[in-house]
């Protein structure tokens, strides 16, 4: 992380610029490279318009514009004093068609919504919760276009502020083992709530999180899937055995006995409404991954082929989730190798692979007490 006092030179893919006063991290760059790709796989067959709602030093809209392809950057930034560091970093854009400002994002994004300015890839890496702003970024988007969106609001949707959850995203955060799955999840259902209300449907390309930042890339379509609204739903935890259920708000009824049998006074935990569909698009990261290999070394480093590659293997269903320390726990001992545990968890016919979102966790639609007894024996 950077706060820098003073001007700073800073390379990174083909961008060369200053980062100035300000908050940055180096270790966002997969995020950033991500987006390169995502610009490029946007822009294969039409010109590319990409706005950059918190530009910040704007390393992003100016490596949309040199490496993403994108025909038309609009880079903004709600701090005027940080225009003529905006300015001259993106001087590189000039010969296109570049816009820049110094707006706050709601007023940017409510004039789109007037002039009927949409755009194909629309950036919105927010400070704090962005909810407010999904539904104005939104109307923003050509059919087909592409909301970047980051939150770094980490309490709420993580479960440790109960009351700020129901505030900004309207929804139960509760103590989760997989907490970045849920926070990702509860990202995916406020935006797909938006976009029914306006008549319209999602699709997530890929969904991720440092710990510090929850990041998602949706598609928005011109209407919903058949029966997509079955993927809004909730999501069970019981603190006591570990088991975990999900119900779609369309077929809510009482819930299934969890590992503690018909104790009522079994510890469920239950969060949402959130996503319950999945969390990538594998053929999307795929063909991201495609558009790397015309691009010089620089522009991806190692860490995000690492990190698209592991979302590409792991589609983010069934969304039962379990930390391999939590198996641990219950074993009172080491845990198996997973690559074993999965295996057999898949010879008996069960839904089973390594979690991309989260490491040293897997996922699986096995009842949990199950999981532990094949662990056990692979453990003798």
């Amino acid at each position: 992380m950077a706060d820098t006092a003073s001007p700073t030179h800073y390379c990174e893919g083909a961008a060369q610029l200053l980062l100035g006063p300000g908050f940055f991290r180096p270790q966002s760059r997969p995020s950033r490279d991500a987006g390169v790709l995502l610009s490029r796989w946007l822009t294969r067959d039409r010109p590319g318009r990409v706005l950059d709602v918190m530009a910040g030093c704007g390393i992003r809209a100016l490596r949309y514009g040199l490496e993403g392809r994108a025909q038309e950057v609009w880079a903004n930034d709600a701090d005027l004093d940080r225009l003529p560091l905006l300015k001259g970093n993106l001087q590189p854009l000039q010969n296109g068609r570049l816009e820049i400002s110094a707006r706050t994002a709601q007023h940017l994004l409510a004039d789109c919504l007037m002039q009927q300015r949409r755009f194909d890839l629309l950036d919105l890496d927010a400070f704090g919760c962005p909810t407010a702003l999904v539904p104005l970024a939104l109307e923003a988007l050509e059919f087909g276009g592409v909301l970047y969106l980051a939150s770094t609001d980490g309490r709420s949707p993580t479960g440790h502020d109960r009351p700020a959850a129901i505030r900004s995203l309207g929804a139960a955060a509760r103590a989760h083992p997989s907490s970045w799955e849920l926070a990702l999840r509860l990202q995916l259902a406020v935006v797909a709530k938006a976009a029914w209300a306006m008549g319209r449907g999602i699709r997530p390309l890929f969904s991720f999180s440092e710990g510090r930042t929850f990041r998602t890339a949706i598609q928005l379509l011109r209407r919903p899937a058949p029966r997509e609204e079955e993927q809004l739903g909730l999501w069970a935890y019981c603190h006591r055995c570990a088991e975990q259920s999900q119900q779609s708000l369309l077929r809510l009824r009482r819930w299934p006995g969890c590992g503690c049998g018909d104790d009522p006074a079994a510890p469920l935990a239950i969060s949402g409404p959130l996503w319950l569909g999945p969390l990538q698009d594998p053929q999307v990261l795929g063909e991201l991954l495609q558009e790397a290999q015309s691009l010089p070394k620089e522009s991806l480093v190692p860490a995000s082929r690492r990190l698209l590659e592991g979302l590409q293997a792991d589609d983010g269903l069934p969304v039962t989730c379990w930390p391999v320390d939590a198996l641990a726990k219950r074993l009172g001992s080491g845990p198996p190798r997973l690559d074993a545990l999965i295996g057999c968890l898949r010879a008996e016919g069960f839904e089973a692979k390594r979690s991309g979102v989260m490491s040293a966790q897997f996922r699986s639609n096995a009842p949990f007490s199950r999981v532990v007894e094949l662990a056990s024996a692979l453990n003798r």
